[in-house]
């Protein structure tokens, strides 16, 4: 069956538009995405091909997420997030237990945002949390971002332990991708409690890096983001 997705896939193939996916997520040589390979086929058609092969065995996906072709992954991590939503156990235990055993094939920004809150995030909402903190130490940085978005399903449900402790855990990060991914929990927290976030940054203002800040502070009004930005608090 994954043959017959990808045959599909290579037939929706927009030359054009692989070549400005592959500049837009940092694909050539020197990005984080270095060697990633594009067919150009948007993310409103992937949806789509969900709906047709939504009843794919799990196996099936597994081979599918492992092809050199961006689109063909975010297809069977949007395939997984559809049969995780509608399963019962122990299909979700399966899908879970998958998607951590192939995180290496997760490994672009866009396919850990569609998909590790919504199978991570959503299978540990009653379950001890020790996976993130194994990934959040990861030398991966998408293990690291799958870490700190699997949050986001938490923060959902009034959660944010786990939201502060990843992000204080992170603030020594490198890399910009991770500084976007704490600073987008941290507001997500904060637009459900707000007086958590403030008493964050608080404590964390002066660790903090300027694009985690600025993420953090984006829903507030403007004189306080000025402020926060002129280090003024």
């Amino acid at each position: 069956m994954h043959r017959q997705i990808l045959q599909d896939l290579l037939e929706l193939a927009n030359p054009e538009d692989a070549k400005g996916a592959k500049r837009f997520f940092k694909a050539e040589p020197g990005g984080y995405a270095q060697g990633d390979t594009f067919l150009g086929i948007r993310a409103p058609v992937i949806k789509q091909l969900v709906k047709t092969y939504r009843q794919t065995e799990l196996t099936e996906l597994v081979a599918l997420l492992g092809s050199r072709y961006h689109e063909a992954r975010h297809l069977a991590l949007s395939l997984m997030v559809y049969q995780f939503e509608r399963s019962k156990e122990p299909l979700r235990s399966e899908i879970y237990h998958t998607y951590l055993a192939n995180t290496e094939h997760v490994n672009n920004w866009d396919l850990v945002d569609c998909s590790c809150y919504k199978i991570v995030g959503a299978y540990l909402i009653d379950k001890p949390r020790d996976v993130l903190y194994r990934l959040v130490e990861s030398d991966s940085l998408w293990e690291r971002r799958i870490a700190m978005v699997a949050t986001y399903w938490l923060i959902k449900n009034n959660q944010f332990d786990d939201t502060l402790k990843l992000a204080t855990l992170l603030l020594d990060d490198k890399h910009d991708l991770m500084h976007k991914a704490v600073g987008w929990m941290l507001r997500e927290m904060g637009n459900r409690n707000q007086h958590l976030l403030i008493n964050f940054l608080a404590e964390n203002y002066d660790a903090m890096p300027r694009t985690a800040l600025r993420y953090a502070i984006e829903k507030f009004p403007k004189p306080t983001r000025d402020k926060y930005l002129k280090g003024e608090f």
